[in-house]
């Protein structure tokens, strides 16, 4: 799979910048429909089974209790001060603090994982669907600008990604989630039960609970070449030998493999595109390798930004021209606004009496949901805009383990012997507005140890953020106690943007040039052979996890891109 070549002479039908969520479905589409395709990842290569050092290791096998020594600490600092690290047991799949810096106007807290497979292998892998409740929001409002297309032009994509990753889940018929491709869904414990009942009992707007829909294969009659069920080891993180879960490096980077088309090159720094004035397209890429420093052009007929949100906006805002002396795109002050992420760290925990006798078999990756309810067609209006879900899960033990986002470095339990009484606890994530000020910059004088220049970050939480967190922590602890839970307590942590590890926009998606970046097609308006297909194209950013609509829309476009490209090019 890996190719190391340095010749700058081949032209390639496609370049695809990242191996992520988005980079490995952009490669196995084009591969797939016959581009020779070049992809290329900043990090080092990570094979799938044999790239996971960490994947059996039991905690007692694990260097000092799983906890970072003082001078590890030092290379994740901005990832602690938010209350969480990577741990030994998957730090190697997070950037070096130290190594990999930014700056920060305000502060933006940028969780990153460069290597091929990208945070495709740490992932929180819940998936689910946008409605026309999110696409047609902006319009309906007045918020920023309207998305260029609707839940109809998108659906198809849906269920050619969860026909392929595998989605297990709940079809619910609700307007707002709408339901999808799935395979079984895993079990509800007592106390989540419990809790569903209440809510259909207790509260008359439709609000209800549903296991998560995971990105993990649950029926043993679908099982994806390559890959195997689910085993319930809930270790997902340090990257899963079964492949269980989906990840770039268990599923769409072998399909782009077997196809004979692919030449992946790890080590590789994207720090350019390349513009030719004469034709008005992109010609390729330039890079930086990471372990020689030597610089290499690389030409091809397309180019797919995947490199993950504000990553790809940092390689637009770089690719300066006569054209464009502010970067490629971004002759109307577009590229780098509109930054958006999902705040959360807050929400309520419980006891819950009873069920003694009870427990549960294995460690299963995933929690509960309960959709958005509030804000909803014919519903009185709120003192803020969109709405907010909530992610939990009730355990004999640390429930914040059932929430990805939560879960990370959880330590060993003093009681392993003797399960406890049952805890419940939820969180809640909310939709954040786009806003003109929220921008990513270049720093005009902080430069990176490849003298590249430094992103810079200016983003902040506003008023309607902060009206809709008291809500959210209103109705959890409303929940809760309807449910009959005790000793309830609602928990609201220092949080920021960038946490939610959603974060996206910059290179939003219009109808207009003048108002935004890119088309319905995800192409650069101005550039038509470059499209950025990662969370930098967000328009809006709904309340739900992001990666399922990243990849559909990648998908997408990867295919209309293998049709241009068939029917004569971009011209």
């Amino acid at each position: 799979m890996t190719h190391n070549s340095n010749n700058s002479s081949e032209i390639y039908d496609a370049i695809v910048v990242g191996t992520g969520i988005t980079g490995g479905w952009a490669a196995k589409e084009l591969c797939e429909n016959g581009l020779k395709t070049l992809v290329l990842e900043r990090g080092p290569m990570v094979k799938h089974i044999s790239g996971y050092p960490t994947m059996n290791l039991d905690p007692w096998d694990l260097p000092n209790g799983n906890q970072l020594t003082g001078e590890e600490r030092k290379k994740y600092h901005k990832q602690l001060r938010v209350g969480w690290a990577p741990k030994p047991d998957v730090a190697h799949f997070f950037v070096d603090d130290l190594e990999h810096p930014y700056q920060e106007t305000q502060r933006f807290d940028w969780i990153r994982g460069y290597q091929v497979g990208g945070r495709s292998l740490t992932w929180g892998r819940q998936s689910y669907r946008w409605s026309d409740l999110d696409f047609e929001a902006n319009l309906k409002e007045g918020i920023g600008v309207d998305w260029p297309l609707r839940y109809r032009d998108i659906a198809p994509w849906y269920d050619k990604v969860e026909s392929y990753i595998g989605v297990s889940g709940e079809a619910l018929g609700l307007e707002q989630l709408p339901d999808g491709v799935f395979q079984p869904p895993m079990d509800l414990t007592c106390p989540e039960e419990d809790l569903k009942t209440a809510l259909s009992e207790e509260f008359e707007d439709g609000r209800v609970l549903t296991i998560g829909r995971v990105a993990h294969i649950t029926d043993t009659t679908k099982v994806p070449e390559g890959r195997n069920p689910c085993q319930y080891r809930n270790r997902c993180w340090r990257g899963c030998p079964f492949g269980g879960y989906f990840s770039s490096n268990s599923s769409t980077l072998p399909a782009a493999e077997r196809t004979g088309n692919m030449t992946l090159r790890p080590n590789s720094i994207v720090h350019e595109v390349l513009y030719d004035e004469a034709s008005g397209l992109a010609t390729g890429v330039r890079i930086i390798d990471s372990e020689t420093r030597e610089t290499y052009t690389f030409n091809a007929g397309m180019v797919f930004l995947c490199a993950s949100a504000m990553a790809s906006v940092g390689i637009l805002l770089q690719s300066k021209s006569t054209r464009f002396p502010d970067g490629i795109g971004n002759n109307h002050d577009q590229l780098g606004r509109y930054i958006m992420d999902h705040h959360y760290q807050l929400g309520a925990n419980a006891k819950v009496p009873g069920y003694l006798d009870k427990y549960y078999k294995g460690r299963r990756p995933n929690g509960f949901y309960i959709p958005r309810f509030v804000n909803l067609e014919g519903q009185p209006k709120r003192e803020y805009l969109r709405g907010f879900g909530y992610q939990g899960g009730a355990s004999r033990g640390d429930w914040s383990e059932a929430v990805a986002e939560l879960g990370y470095g959880a330590g060993l339990k003093a009681g392993i012997l003797e399960p406890g009484t049952w805890q419940i606890g939820a969180t809640g994530f909310g939709e954040m507005l786009p806003y003109w000020e929220n921008k990513v910059s270049l720093s005009s004088t902080e430069k990176d140890k490849w003298g590249l220049p430094q992103l810079d970050f200016d983003v902040s939480f506003k008023e309607n953020e902060y009206k809709m967190r008291e809500d959210i922590l209103r109705e959890i602890t409303r929940m809760f106690k309807a449910a009959g839970f005790t000793e309830v307590e609602s928990y609201e942590n220092e949080t920021g943007p960038g946490l939610g590890i959603h974060e996206m926009g910059g290179a939003r998606m219009g109808h207009d040039v003048r108002t935004s970046v890119v088309n319905k097609h995800n192409q650069v308006h101005e550039v038509p052979n470059i499209y950025v297909t990662d969370g930098a194209f967000m328009t809006s950013s709904s309340c739900v996890n992001p990666s399922l609509t990243y990849m559909a829309f990648t998908a997408r476009a990867a295919n209309h891109a293998a049709q241009k490209f068939k029917n004569g090019g971009f011209k």
